[in-house]
């Protein structure tokens, strides 16, 4: 035995390297969409035999996407009818000439997603949770028929338990409650928020709960949406968590800024439809009937506006194409807010063009974030987005988890997602395209805001950097799609 092994060892595992590297190079070839990538991963794969195939078996292969089709691929779909939905060309006829090129914004999205575009709503933003949560309370408080709370973090503290309180009061007086917090999210604070609702006979469920938190794929796959709707006819959105932090007159420990917003109109119902999938796949409850979706919504301003679901599913790249698009149709102005701004070169080049075609390109970012491995990231990659134009402001503290993007002073996207991958690609997200000068001229207001107490970051202060930390931000951007 001992001679065989001697003579054919070497052939046998030559033969599995031989067979495992012509196996791993067809499925880069295949699935790699750049062909700078799958060239990388077929010479690794080739001059590093067995190692390189394993290094593509562990990194090269995206089983994000795959995992979230597995899991939501067979979920029930919601999609209440909306009598009064746009096409491109009838939003085309509600805008004001000189802003009529911002229907190709609409036109992209209605190819790319699957909601459909409404007039008649209303939305307002809130600063921070010292607007936000008491309009939330009293929305709350004032249900009649229904709650849906859907959110990433909902902690356990001063904040939260006014939460419960209203909630508990909710169930109480006979109304519909029903929350989902996402499993990863609910695990910030102890004890956690499902375990205090559950005590109030409220209705909860967390979000693809795993046995062994950040394990592998369920690291991603996070439900990072935001969504309360009352009475299926008032919702609030946008980036906000639900914790102390947020509220900044009663000076918390860890003080965030952010902006939440105010709905109301037909938009509402798709904003229903995403809470309803999204409690159906947690739970396998189905929500219909008119205590959560009422006959016929009335008519509340004259914002335009869509919902935009994004997610490794059937939702991928729905938010990126929205930011694309957005960035192709500017003619005037683009104003983008967010925490975390790790683009991907796509958009790199979008924004950067858009600069070169004379488009004023403001990017607002925190000066230190909550997270210093991306805030070095990030640091690694200012660089790309200066040498053409585009202006950094960087925002003192308190750190700022706003997320919102305003196009020619007339359209506005806000929600959950940030410039980065793991909103891209990674987790569930959900945003709200506006069709709305009132509110867009309300918004570049507060970035204004943000932008005068801001500093100007140009490329001579990267450059100005010690070499040591210019050398570890370099490096630490290469960890980007994972961060």
């Amino acid at each position: 035995m001992a001679d065989w092994l001697a003579t054919w060892w070497p052939l046998v595992a030559s033969g599995v390297a031989t067979i495992a590297a012509i196996a791993a190079s067809i499925h880069a070839v295949l699935n790699k969409r750049e062909a700078r990538a799958a060239a990388l991963w077929v010479a690794v794969i080739v001059f590093l035999p067995l190692v390189g195939a394993l290094a593509y078996l562990l990194l090269g292969v995206n089983r994000i996407a795959r995992a979230g089709v597995r899991v939501r691929g067979g979920m029930k779909r919601y999609a209440h009818a909306a009598p009064a939905a746009l096409g491109a060309d009838g939003l085309r006829a509600r805008l004001a000439p000189a802003d009529a090129h911002l229907a190709e914004i609409g036109l992209a999205i209605e190819r790319t997603g699957r909601w459909e575009l409404v007039p008649g709503n209303r939305v307002e933003p809130l600063r921070d949770g010292d607007q936000a949560y008491p309009a939330m309370l009293a929305a709350i408080d004032g249900a009649t028929r229904s709650v849906a709370l859907l959110t990433y973090i909902f902690d356990s503290d001063a904040a939260g338990l006014r939460f419960v309180d209203a909630l508990a009061r909710a169930r109480d007086r006979g109304v519909e409650v029903r929350v989902l917090v996402d499993d990863a999210g609910a695990r910030y604070a102890r004890p956690t928020i499902d375990r205090l609702l559950r005590r109030r006979g409220v209705p909860v469920a967390r979000f693809l709960p795993v046995l062994i938190p950040w394990s592998l794929n369920y690291a991603n796959l996070r439900n990072h949406r935001k969504v309360l709707v009352v009475d299926g006819a008032l919702a609030f959105t946008g980036g906000m968590n639900i914790r102390h932090g947020c509220v900044l007159a009663e000076a918390p420990a860890a003080p965030t800024r952010d902006l939440h917003f105010r709905l109301a109109g037909p938009v509402v119902t798709e904003l229903m439809d995403v809470f309803a999938e999204d409690w159906t796949f947690a739970t396998g409850e189905e929500l219909d009937g008119t205590r959560w979706f009422p006959a016929a919504q009335q008519v509340a301003g004259d914002a335009i506006a869509r919902v935009i679901t994004d997610g490794p599913d059937a939702d991928l790249d729905c938010m990126r194409w929205a930011l694309l698009a957005g960035l192709a149709a500017a003619h005037r102005s683009v104003r983008v807010v967010t925490p975390y701004f790790l683009p991907d070169e796509a958009l790199v080049t979008a924004l950067n063009l858009a600069a070169l075609r004379g488009v004023e390109v403001d990017l607002v970012l925190p000066a230190r974030g909550n997270l210093r491995v991306v805030d070095w990231a990030m640091q690694g990659e200012l660089w790309k987005v200066l040498e053409h134009g585009c202006r950094v402001w960087l925002t003192p503290p308190p750190f700022d988890h706003s997320k919102v993007m305003v196009v020619d002073g007339v359209w506005t996207l806000l929600g959950s997602t940030n410039w980065d991958p793991r909103s891209l690609r990674l987790n569930f997200e959900l945003g709200v395209e506006c069709y709305d000068p009132e509110l867009a001229t309300a918004v570049e207001a507060l970035v204004a805001e943000r932008v005068a107490s801001a500093r100007r970051l140009v490329a001579a202060d990267l450059a100005a950097r010690p070499w040591p930390v210019r050398l570890r931000n370099a490096t630490v951007r290469l960890l980007s799609p994972y961060l």
